[in-house]
Order: structure tokens, then sequence, then C-alpha cells
């Protein structure tokens, strides 16, 4: 018996991808608000909470704020505007 089989590719088509340059280096941190950006993946909160311990002990010269977007795998163009307007730079954490 003979029968035809379709068959889709479910990879469908990749989007076209467009380099970005990074951002500035800061020549230090002394003195400048640094954004822990808890990014809402499993166990990132801690991990947040743990990076800013460090840089209390380590570089207490540094003023860190843990920040949350509203919901994850989502653009939150608030906590983008805070950010840009009263931080120096951020720094994005995963967790585990």
């Amino acid at each position: 018996m003979s029968s035809t089989m379709t068959v889709h590719d479910p990879r469908g088509y990749p989007p076209k991808v467009v380099g970005k340059r990074l951002a500035s280096r800061l020549e230090a941190l002394d003195g400048k608000i640094l954004y822990l950006v808890d990014c809402l993946f499993d166990n990132s909160e801690p991990f947040m909470e743990q990076m800013q311990s460090w840089f209390a002990a380590h570089l207490p010269a540094v003023t860190t704020r843990i920040i949350k977007p509203r919901e994850s795998w989502v653009d939150d163009p608030a906590m983008r505007a805070t950010i840009t307007a009263d931080g120096d730079a951020a720094i994005l954490g995963v967790g585990l």
C-alpha cells in the first residue's frame, strides 16, 4: 500500500539579527548608582540580594538598587526609564 506523507519543518524562519554596540564602560563605580535587575527567573531574587550584599561589603561607595520588570520576557519601558533616569549602570541577573 502506497501513501503520501507531508512533513512540516518546525524550525520556521529565523528573524534577522542586527548587532548593537555595547554601552560604554564606566571608568569607576565609586559614587555611582548600580541597578541590579532581577529578571524574574528561578532563584534570581536571592542571587540579586547576594550580589547586593557583595557590593556592600567590597565596594561600599557604590549604591545598589534591586529592580524588577512587571513580568518575564516582556519589555518594561517604565523600568528602563527608571534605570536611565536614576542609574549609572545596570546588571541583569537570571539566577540558576
